[in-house]
């Protein structure tokens, strides 16, 4: 460097990734016969994927039935193990981690699952269900606690805290998913993985459902991920969108690059087969 002239400015470094997916697979395998099963194949429902999440992020995972999508969000959740691949979360692999430190890590890392009627024990109250992950995880000591602590979470979700005992089969599905919503929000999680929220619900309630969680996710700084097959509530939440078909990842863009100037011929096609696209740049979207 010459006399008098400036030194260079380094790049600030990148933040590390919330969540981070590397080589992620799962392989179910085909059995036949009776008395002596054998192994004949494999389901090759998610093969190989890699992507990453920043805080703060919506990220979204979109593709048709089928395509590995709903599989991919329970290997991240620890609900089922990877045949190979490796997630980190903050940094930390947790693919190995086995009793108190994944105990402790599923304190962070939330699922709201796609079937409001069947996520939900029949046989407790919505008060019993919502602090069941803060008696599992020792949070609100008392019972008093608890409870001020549930009804606070119903509010939040926009159900009456006076309803603490009434059972889920006394609530709609809109009500129903914002039980399981308030459930997912007990441990106050950095990572709220929601698969296919609405799907099960009336159209005249998703739109409640999904304005519910991008409140949620300004109001507590949630990062989520977002898996839909319906590219219409895709392109409503999320700012990076990945493209899944045959277990595989053939996609991943910015919500806006995604949508007027698709890179990948499948993307292309699931644009093209939306009801009521409509044409940009010379291109088929979504209305």
């Amino acid at each position: 460097m010459s006399p008098g002239e400036a030194p260079p400015v380094s790049e600030p470094p990148a933040p590390e990734p919330l969540l981070e997916v590397r080589g992620l697979v799962k392989h179910f395998p085909i059995d036949r016969g009776v008395m002596l099963r054998r192994n004949v194949g494999a389901v090759r429902a998610v093969d190989g994927i890699d992507f990453e999440v920043a805080r703060g992020e919506t990220f979204g995972i979109v593709g048709e039935s089928g395509s590995g999508k709903s599989t991919a969000a329970r290997l991240i959740a620890r609900l089922l193990e990877p045949t190979a691949g490796v997630v980190r979360f903050e940094g930390r692999e947790i693919t190995a981690l086995r009793g108190g430190s994944l105990k402790e890590v599923r304190r962070e890392l939330q699922m709201v699952f796609q079937d409001p009627y069947s996520s939900l024990n029949p046989r407790k109250t919505i008060g019993s269900i919502v602090s069941e992950p803060l008696l599992i995880h020792r949070v609100q000591g008392d019972r008093a606690a608890r409870k001020r602590a549930v009804q606070e979470l119903l509010d939040t979700v926009g159900l009456n805290p006076e309803h603490y005992n009434r059972y889920p089969h006394e609530f709609s599905g809109g009500q129903r998913q914002r039980v399981g919503i308030a459930r997912a929000l007990a441990l106050s999680p950095k990572l709220l993985i929601a698969d296919e929220p609405v799907s099960a619900l009336d159209v005249s309630i998703q739109a409640q459902v999904l304005n519910l969680l991008r409140d949620l996710q300004r109001r507590l700084g949630l990062t989520m991920v977002f898996i839909s097959h319906d590219l219409s509530v895709i392109r409503h939440m999320c700012d990076r969108i990945a493209v899944m078909h045959g277990g595989r990842i053939v996609e991943v863009a910015r919500n806006e690059d995604l949508y007027s100037a698709p890179r990948e011929p499948y993307t292309r096609e699931l644009l093209a087969a939306v009801p009521g696209a409509r044409r940009v740049r010379g291109r088929t979207i979504p209305a």
